[in-house]
């Protein structure tokens, strides 16, 4: 029985480490992809003439361009550094278990012995 519990513990413990990992490289795909839709909302701004940008009224669609261009690279700043820090978090996960399977090697290493012995 204890050794079914340590082994869910073991799987849990991969299995989180794997989600983590999978969300972060998932968070760095649509950095690509949030990058050229952020320039084509650029291009798109920077084309019209500065005088019609200046005379754009307030709450007008050019201005609401100019709100998202201005949200964008916080956004962008987001998706890498919550995704490089979901991927190290999987990592640090990962070798969480590892280090609980090292540490539990010498203990079950000795029953081993010990069960040897008594043969």
């Amino acid at each position: 029985m204890n050794k079914m519990i340590i082994l869910a513990m073991m799987g849990m413990l991969i299995f989180v480490s794997l989600y983590f990992v999978v969300s972060g490289i998932g968070m760095h795909a649509q950095v690509n992809t949030e990058e050229e839709s952020f320039h084509n909302l650029q291009s798109e701004y920077y084309n019209i003439s500065k005088a019609d940008r200046d005379a754009a009224p307030t709450g007008s669609e050019l201005n609401g361009k100019l709100a998202e261009i201005h949200n964008f690279p916080s956004e962008l700043l987001r998706l890498k550094l919550v995704g490089i820090g979901s991927i190290l978090t999987g990592i640090y996960v990962l070798l969480f278990g590892i280090l609980v399977a090292l540490i539990m090697m010498p203990k079950r290493f000795g029953m081993v012995l010990a069960e040897k012995g008594k043969m």
